[in-house]
């Protein structure tokens, strides 16, 4: 029931937000040269997928987890782009081709060992990684591995379709908090 949202709200995303994107786009483009942003993840039952966001670093910043990363690398259009988080709208294509969900656990980087094997071992990988869920919204980031690996499988183990809209609406509504930047 779920992936049928995951559709339909990604194609009308995709299909409401396009001139929204086009201008993002374009602004990234004079910002970074280089506006959108493809990264390596670990998706459904670890299998890799491309992840696409809007850039909101510089080009020659480190593949690393955003906690790790320096401040010092966000330009000026990338913070306007993580606070009002408008850098995730790309994502909506990972939704509609099946490698997200709206909602589940954040998708983690194969370089954090640590978080995936905590999330391995609490089966966090039997579900599609999200754009959001419970752990955004608690303002649990990908510093914290043990917590956020449980707390992605409390998520997964109590999800209902009224959680799925409720993380969502938390997300647009400005509660959704992304990762710290050291």
């Amino acid at each position: 029931m779920i992936r049928i949202f995951d559709l339909i709200f990604s194609v009308l995303g995709l299909i409401v937000c396009f001139p929204v994107l086009l201008a993002l786009a374009i602004i990234g483009l004079f910002d970074t040269g280089s506006p959108v942003f493809r990264q390596v993840r670990v998706g459904r039952h670890q299998k890799p997928f491309t992840l696409v966001k809007f850039r909101t670093m510089k080009v020659d910043t480190a593949s690393v987890a955003t906690h790790l990363a320096s401040s010092a690398s966000v330009t000026p259009f990338g913070r306007f782009l993580r606070k009002t988080k408008l850098d995730e709208l790309p994502q909506l294509w990972n939704v509609l081709k099946g490698d997200m969900s709206l909602v589940g656990p954040r998708p983690g980087l194969f370089n954090q060992v640590e978080l995936t094997e905590h999330r391995a071992e609490r089966g966090v990988f039997e579900v599609r990684p999200g754009i959001t869920g419970l752990a955004q919204v608690s303002a649990i980031d990908m510093s914290t591995p043990a917590l956020l690996a449980e707390t992605d499988q409390k998520m997964i183990q109590s999800l209902t379709l009224v959680d799925y809209f409720k993380y969502i609406f938390m997300t647009v509504t400005g509660r959704g908090a992304g990762d710290r930047i050291r």
